[in-house]
């Protein structure tokens, strides 16, 4: 195994798990949907209700970088969906840190629908855990 590899474990029960084994549970389903484009079922199967989700700066048309809760958060992606065409896109990860949080790397290449403009992107999102659901995720990346 490379330094920094996940074993690929799994179990669909938390109750009576180590924390760090559902912690990668969780960590490793939302990777699979990630890669397999179902982010919407991750949404549905691996979030509390009321996830927070905070972007690096507000959200255009918003005065806010914080979204609360899953309908919130599935409008986030609406409005990503609806502004950008994805020509590419990896993840990278997961990468535990302590028995509750774990962090991806996406990489992405995208063209903003409205301007046409092709760009190329890298963030990090950092998820916090708690009973076996997604509480919270952070995105980090640049900006202008």
């Amino acid at each position: 195994m490379k330094y920094g590899a996940i074993p690929q474990e799994r179990s669909n029960q938390h109750q009576g798990e180590a924390p760090m084994s559902a912690l990668m549970d969780v960590a490793n389903k939302l990777v699979e949907h990630c890669k397999n484009g179902t982010e919407r079922e991750a949404l549905k199967t691996l979030y509390a209700e009321d996830a927070v989700s905070a972007e690096a700066m507000p959200m255009p048309g918003t005065d806010s970088s914080e979204i609360q809760g899953i309908q919130g958060i599935n409008g986030k992606h609406d409005w990503w969906e609806a502004s950008f065409d994805v020509h590419s896109f990896s993840v990278d990860g997961p990468f535990p840190h302590g028995d509750d949080r774990f962090a991806l790397i996406f990489e992405m290449d995208t063209t903003e629908k409205s301007s046409g403009q092709r760009t190329q992107g890298r963030e990090v999102a950092i998820y916090t855990v708690a009973d076996g659901k997604i509480t919270r995720e952070e995105f980090f990346y640049g900006g202008g």
